[in-house]
């Protein structure tokens, strides 16, 4: 899990935290006797909801953190001088944040809305990015030197007024400690005074303290290996995606630094999706207690201890077919492809003779790629044949594929439909690793063997006139469905290329309120994932699905194919997407009662959907853009019931469908 704190050119950081560190002592003592000389990397969410991952600041020439208490009086009288520094350095790049290992994001958020805070809260609900800093109390200061390893350069506070009782910030500092380090960082000459005692300031309570002296009695076998057997192991085994074979303590200890470095920056396990929004029946993340305890057993030394090492003694390895599921119903093979050493491949689109006897509904779908490290997605579609009469059934997708993710679980008592005769229809992704591969990818499907009483549906939020300028470094795109009736919502799938960066899904019901359903702080372009709700949620008639995407098109992405180019929507990787699946179904749907018209009416809500920034359901002059933008000189004659909005109705009355504005967008790509 990446997370990252900003991306502007940085001079200096200066981080102000509210915990504990280790490492040099300050001298005469004080709270915060021992301070690390380094802070290792980690990623926090802010209060908006974007993650921040302190490696992706190594461009920076400093930064500057602080610890912060919510509700507290010197904490806001800090946080009002850290954000005069803040703009003092602005020019120079150097980067400012705050802490808060005390509250909750909720809490930190409302301080932030009713202070105006300018500076970022970064919040540390797990506490363990406080405790690696030794964070003791709210208004410690830390600079950090990311050129030399991130090394604490200055802990303390942030000038001598902050280490009284009752600081008075009318008055000039006469010593501003921190100020005089980031001067002494931005110069690439040592700090003077590189450690202060920090004298006042509520102290940050941190529980596992406490027991520190007990994590080496934590049991590698009782505790640790049964947490890697559930959250690890059917990656990291013989056959399996992950890069090494978690099959002994041995292994285990040895990559025991790595680990413990993917925990805290929140790349592994990969599911990505925000804690604090929603519910997730395949959330393979860990859970809080079990993120402390691996990170503590860790730092204890990682002891072997006593006890069968059931890694070793249960070691395994991946099945042809996913155990929950067994052998499929059917299978087909995909024809071979060559994909060579380098080149561009334009996508492949495969097609085979529909396999199912008769009209077919899926329950599953599991996908074994004959070339992983090649094969980036498959996406998938059923052709009816034109010949036959219409199907008594929708079609639907057979399945997609896309990195990290092998199989597709339907609801039960829900059904993917695929009807008698026609094609099954693949598009094929590969891109080229510096060796020749050959692809023949197996498709495995489950099927019920009675129609479901729920036709499971899809459809995607998109937005296929994007446009991020070149080196925009949090470009937003919005876009969103309205729903036409009443649906529950089962699954998500969200989808961007290299510059993707944070994703967000919200329900804004018919009288206004915006709920968010899914977050992911910081998306990872290598765990593309369905996220399937724990339960269904009801979307009433009216609602709007809306989709915001936060792109990375700067330097300092290090995925990113070139920062110099203005990024359009395009297949191949170097392009970008503006995708969102949703699953669902119709509430006034059945196998037996079709509502094909409910889905033709929500598609057409995608003209509007993609464009309405202020999602009001009309199109104001300064949202019509790209190829909408000929509208404009016509806007008053367009405008029938002269509400100053065009709906959806006054767009088709003036021929502008989204197939006619795709042609006028590649006209202009054309000239």
């Amino acid at each position: 899990m990446r997370a990252v704190l900003g991306a502007v050119a940085v001079s200096a950081i200066v981080v102000a935290t509210v915990g504990t560190a280790s490492g040099t002592a300050a001298p005469n003592g004080g709270a915060s006797s021992m301070t690390p000389d380094h802070v290792s990397d980690f990623q926090l969410t802010d209060t908006t909801r974007i993650g921040h991952r302190l490696s992706y600041y190594q461009y920076a020439p400093a930064i500057v953190l602080m610890s912060h208490k919510v509700g507290s009086p010197l904490s806001i009288a800090a946080a009002g001088e850290l954000a005069k520094l803040q703009a003092a350095y602005k020019d120079k790049g150097v980067l400012f944040y705050m802490i808060d290992s005390a509250d909750t994001r909720d809490q930190a958020a409302a301080e932030v809305a009713a202070k105006k805070l300018e500076v970022p809260i970064l919040v540390d609900d797990l506490q363990l990015v406080g405790e690696q800093m030794n964070i003791q109390r709210e208004g410690e200061v830390f600079v950090l030197d990311p050129k030399a390893d991130f090394k604490v350069a200055y802990h303390g506070p942030l000038d001598d007024r902050f280490n009284k009782a009752a600081p008075d910030t009318r008055a000039r500092a006469a010593n501003a400690y921190a100020a005089s380090a980031i001067d002494a960082v931005l110069a690439r000459q040592p700090v003077a005074n590189p450690r202060v005692a920090d004298k006042v300031g509520q102290t940050i309570s941190f529980p596992s303290r406490a027991h520190a002296a007990d994590f080496d009695k934590i049991s590698y076998s009782e505790t640790i290996a049964p947490i890697l057997q559930k959250k690890c192991v059917t990656c990291h085994q013989k056959g399996g995606i992950g890069p090494f074979q978690m099959n002994s303590y041995e292994v285990v200890k040895g990559f025991a630094p790595m680990m413990r470095e993917t925990v805290m920056t929140k790349r592994m396990p990969p599911f990505f999706a925000d804690p604090h929004v929603g519910k997730w029946s395949n959330d393979t993340s860990l859970t809080p207690d079990e993120a402390k305890t691996l990170i503590h057993w860790i730092e204890a030394g990682a002891p072997r201890g006593q006890g069968e090492d059931i890694l070793k003694t249960h070691a395994g390895e991946a099945p042809e077919w996913p155990t929950q599921l067994g052998k499929p119903d059917v299978i087909v093979q995909l024809p071979s492809f060559n994909v060579p050493a380098t080149g561009v491949i334009e996508y492949q689109h495969m097609t085979v003779d529909n396999p199912f006897k008769g009209d077919a509904w899926l329950r599953a779908v599991a996908f074994q790629p004959g070339a992983r490290p090649v094969l980036h997605h498959i996406t998938s579609g059923y052709s009816p044949d034109r010949s036959l009469p219409p199907a008594d059934i929708p079609g639907s997708s057979v399945g997609s594929y896309v990195p990290g993710a092998g199989i597709q679980v339907y609801n039960e008592g829900t059904g993917a439909p695929v009807p008698a005769g026609g094609k099954l229809s693949f598009s094929m992704h590969y891109t080229t690793n510096g060796r020749p591969m050959t692809d023949v990818t197996k498709i495995g499907y489950y099927l019920l063997k009675t129609p479901p009483e729920i036709i499971r549906r899809a459809a995607v939020i998109s937005n296929p006139i994007m446009a991020i300028p070149a080196g925009e470094a949090r470009h937003k795109e919005v876009a969103y469905l309205e729903f036409p009736a009443d649906a529950l919502l089962y699954s998500v799938h969200p989808h961007a290329h290299y510059r993707g960066y944070a994703v967000e899904l919200t329900q804004i019901t018919p009288d206004g309120k915006e709920t968010p359903i899914l977050s992911v702080p910081k998306y990872d372009f290598n765990w593309q994932l369905d996220y399937d709700l724990a339960e269904p949620l009801l979307v009433k008639k009216g609602t709007k699905l809306r989709v915001k995407w936060i792109y990375d098109n700067s330097a300092h992405n290090p995925a990113n194919p070139d920062p110099k180019l203005n990024v359009t929507w395009g297949e191949q990787t170097w392009n970008e997407m503006m995708y969102f699946r949703v699953n669902y179904r119709w509430v006034d749907e059945t196998s037996h009662h079709v509502r094909n018209d409910l889905q033709a009416k929500l598609m057409e809500s995608r003209i509007i959907g993609f464009l309405d920034e202020n999602a009001d359901g009309k199109l104001q002059p300064s949202e019509l853009k790209g190829p909408y933008a000929v509208l404009k000189s016509r806007f008053a004659e367009l405008d029938l019931n002269h509400d100053g909005g065009l709906d959806l109705q006054e767009l088709a009355a003036a021929g502008m469908t989204r197939g006619a504005a795709k042609r006028l967008a590649e006209t202009d790509v054309e000239q």
